[in-house]
């Protein structure tokens, strides 16, 4: 399958997530920081990962125009982590989100994409304003929040959820 590469920044590709993903997606699920601060997706096997992509990342494109989209190394054309928008029923506006390969956190990595991503959901998707939510306890990820402009304008309990989590907004 052809990739289409949606933006480039100066260590970084960004593209949408594929079936070929499918490893690659298993691990980030699985991962320890998705779940402790994301939570788990009940994904234990490789045809639960390829359901995944298939429902989460291919559907969303196709329905909204948008999604997460993969965070690959240019050198060496690894996948590290994903970033980008979803529309969750529970928030009036697309939620912004980023999440990370452990191995790769704290390199800026997330800043730079973030920083990209965010840019082109404003210019080309019209996303704006957009929301972004966090746990209490996802520090890094409230500072990258507020590093590239958003502010905490409150909290959220999503359906199903005794979780409070924070509430973003980039206005």
């Amino acid at each position: 399958m052809l990739k289409v590469v949606l933006l480039e920044t100066p260590r970084l590709l960004l593209e949408e997530v594929a079936l070929e993903d499918t490893k690659f997606v298993f691990e980030l699920l699985n991962s320890p920081s998705w779940l402790k601060f994301i939570g788990d997706r009940g994904v234990r096997t490789e045809q639960d990962a390829r359901n995944y992509v298939i429902k989460n990342f291919i559907d969303c494109y196709r329905m909204m125009g948008y999604g997460f989209y993969k965070m690959t190394l240019k050198e060496g054309n690894l996948p590290i982590g994903i970033c980008g928008f979803v529309k969750r029923d529970y928030l009036d506006l697309p939620d912004f989100g980023f999440a990370m390969l452990s191995a790769y956190e704290g390199k800026g990595y997330a800043y730079e994409a973030a920083i990209a991503t965010f840019e082109y959901g404003k210019l080309h998707l019209k996303l704006n304003p957009v929301l972004a939510i966090t746990t209490d306890d996802n520090v890094r990820s409230q500072k990258l929040l507020k590093k590239i402009g958003f502010i905490e304008i409150g909290t959220v309990t999503p359906p199903e959820s005794e979780i409070e989590l924070i509430l973003f907004s980039n206005e």
